[in-house]
């Protein structure tokens, strides 16, 4: 862990994770998380999605994933798009406990962040889980509370909405607090 890098408490209520963020390897990245964070615009978040081996029958490229925000659709707290820096710019990559940028299309990442379970390269640069190969933008690790990730991940999951049919949280895990350290 390196003392200059910023850390982020994220309170649930299944217990603290601690992220510890590289401002260094993508600052952009980082900056957008940071005024989430420093703004207090994840109020009333949650982590609402668990990808498992079990639920993606659709997907060919298989991923394991915790995901966490604001939600998929509008929400007033949320900031205009930012740009996408990827792992081959950053050298960074998403192993597990990386948090990353959720996004539809490059350049699309607002608000929702992922924590990968196990490392998946599938989600860097090049990798196959989105067809335009340009991967998803990590950005830190997960320094404390592996256990609350894991914990999380393997609660109960359904529901039909497309396209990620069966990965919503039955009970979504409600986020307290995101603060910095």
């Amino acid at each position: 862990m390196n003392p200059s890098n910023p850390q982020v408490s994220i309170q649930t209520e299944l217990g603290e994770i601690v992220l510890e963020l590289f401002p260094t390897q993508a600052p952009h990245t980082v900056a957008n998380f940071l005024r989430y964070v420093d703004e207090q615009r994840y109020q009333g978040a949650s982590f609402y999605r668990s990808v498992r081996l079990d639920n993606q029958a659709q997907s060919p490229i298989k991923i394991e994933v915790i995901q966490g925000g604001l939600g998929m659709g509008d929400h007033p707290a949320k900031l205009p798009p930012i740009a996408l820096e990827t792992t081959a710019q950053t050298g960074l990559r998403h192993r597990d406990g990386t948090i990353s940028m959720a996004r539809l299309e490059p350049n699309s990442a607002q608000s929702e962040f992922f924590i990968c379970i196990g490392d998946q390269p599938e989600l860097d640069y090049g990798g196959r889980r989105n067809p335009d190969g340009q991967g998803f933008a990590a950005f830190g690790r997960v320094v404390q509370g592996m256990e609350v990730v894991r914990s999380i991940h393997q609660r109960p999951s359904g529901g039909q909405t497309p396209p990620i049919q069966g990965q919503w949280l039955l009970e979504p895990v409600r986020i307290f607090s995101v603060n910095r350290v």
